[in-house]
């Protein structure tokens, strides 16, 4: 505490005796000297002694020095000039003390004083706080729907209004300005704070120009009697952190694209060998031995011919037989490469085929009739017939159906059973493969396939 003026000497010792440290100066200039080493909290003030500045007066220089912004002047004044008092409010004291006052009334104005310029400098403390903080603070009474009893200014470069149109307003509260679709989340995550302590939420705005943005809303709920409940925090513009991120996880799936579309080019040209391989196995085992078999059968026939006409006849028949069956080892062998059936005449023909080849009873629900690129075409077809593949080998099915139809654009394949289900595409299997031909037209495959509930295999196509 300071004392400045002529005040009664008693007041030093009596506010010592009360456990406060204090000073005291007779006038103005002194009082400039002693705010160089300390910065009271409470200051008395009373005239200058010797003719010099009246209470007023005082009070008014003391205020000049903004290192007293904060502190509690306590004017002494005489009870019979209460114009003197008046004029010390006016001039910056904060309370006054008439003359004559007892111990006990100087010390409670004393304890008044202080715990007024400790509010005086909370409050100060708050508002720098709500005009640095690079958020919006905020108190709003959840009792009263939300009205907000508190908001700093920096609501209005969040969300584009003056925080003037929030305070006590029924109309404009921060439920007002949240996005509609996120309103029931935020009430809800809020409203379990109470026994869950403090939230974090982030959630959308809408500006009053209408753009959409991105908050963050730290707060707390604190309750009160009479039912009561405020709930105090900040909300902070995250929205380029937001579209940063955003463009992060796009970059990331990106490149996990990427990524997946050069492995399974891999896999294609791994799965093009081996096919390239087993053909050509194919060929020699089967219509390669054949021919070279038949080559030295018919030069036995020639020389029959030659030697014994009558002979000849068998063998040259059974040549022709061989020769015939090559021909459909020939045939179904090409097959497997590329049906005839869907380069002459279509998709719908060549998957009728496979369905009538199927060991299971097949259903065909639907067919396209028009003609897609050939592309589109094959990756239709060998996804049909793996599955079909499947449900014979694996499936335990009764019956399976097969619907080939367009969708918006693309064209969708389905292929179902009421097999035994568990069908996954692992790494080297069929279903794996035909994931990649699939994926390598931009197309979609999806399997589901819970056990004992058979099998749906779905594949979408860009056309």
């Amino acid at each position: 505490m300071l004392v400045v003026g002529a005040a009664e000497p008693e007041i030093t010792p009596w506010i010592r005796a009360a456990g406060h440290a204090i000073r005291a100066v007779r006038d103005v200039a002194s009082a400039r000297k002693v705010l160089d080493e300390t910065n009271p909290d409470l200051v008395i003030v009373d005239r200058e002694p010797g003719g010099g500045l009246d209470t007023p007066g005082v009070c008014r220089a003391l205020r000049a020095d903004h290192r007293l912004d904060e502190a509690w002047l306590l004017a002494i004044t005489l009870a019979a000039q209460k114009r003197t008092a008046d004029a010390a409010l006016d001039a910056g004291a904060d309370d006054y003390l008439h003359r004559p006052f007892s111990r006990a009334e100087l010390l409670a104005r004393a304890r008044a004083g202080l715990r007024a310029a400790q509010q005086r400098a909370d409050d100060a403390l708050v508002r720098g706080l709500m005009a640095n903080v690079p958020g919006a603070i905020y108190r709003s009474a959840w009792h009263s729907d939300y009205t907000l009893e508190l908001i700093s200014d920096e609501i209005e470069r969040i969300s584009g209004y003056p925080a003037a149109n929030f305070i006590a307003s029924s109309k404009r509260t921060l439920m007002s300005v949240i996005h509609p679709d996120d309103i029931e989340n935020v009430h809800k995550a809020v409203s379990a704070a109470v026994d869950t302590g403090p939230f974090s939420l982030e959630y959308r705005i809408i500006r009053a120009d209408g753009e959409v943005r991105w908050v963050l809303d730290r707060g707390h709920l604190v309750s009160g009697k009479g039912g009561r409940l405020w709930c105090d925090g900040a909300i902070f513009d995250i929205t380029d952190r937001r579209k940063a991120e955003e463009a992060l996880r796009r970059r990331e799936i990106e490149a996990a694209r990427t990524e997946e579309l050069r492995a399974s080019r891999i896999r294609i040209v791994e799965a093009a060998d081996a096919a390239r391989r087993r053909i050509e196995r194919d060929l020699h085992d089967g219509a390669q031995q054949r021919l070279v078999a038949l080559g030295l059968e018919v030069r036995m026939a020639r020389s029959k011919v030659a030697k014994d006409p009558d002979s000849a006849g068998p063998l040259l028949e059974r040549i022709g037989e061989e020769l015939a069956g090559a021909s459909a080892e020939l045939r179904e062998l090409a097959r497997g490469i590329h049906p005839a059936v869907l380069t002459e005449r279509g998709l719908a023909p060549a998957i009728t085929a496979l369905a009538d080849r199927a060991p299971v009873p097949v259903d065909i629900v639907e067919l396209p009739e028009e003609r897609f690129t050939p592309a589109a075409e094959a990756t239709a077809y060998f996804t049909v017939a793996e599955a079909l593949t499947n449900v014979a080998k694996y499936a335990d099915a009764t019956h399976a159906s097969v619907r080939l139809a367009q969708e918006n654009g693309d064209l969708a394949i389905e292929v179902r059973d009421d097999g035994c289900g568990g069908a996954t595409a692992t790494p080297g299997s069929g279903l794996a493969g035909l994931a990649d031909r699939v994926g390598a037209l931009d197309g979609v495959l999806e399997v589901t396939s819970p056990p004992g509930e058979g099998t749906v295999l779905r594949a979408v196509l860009p056309l």
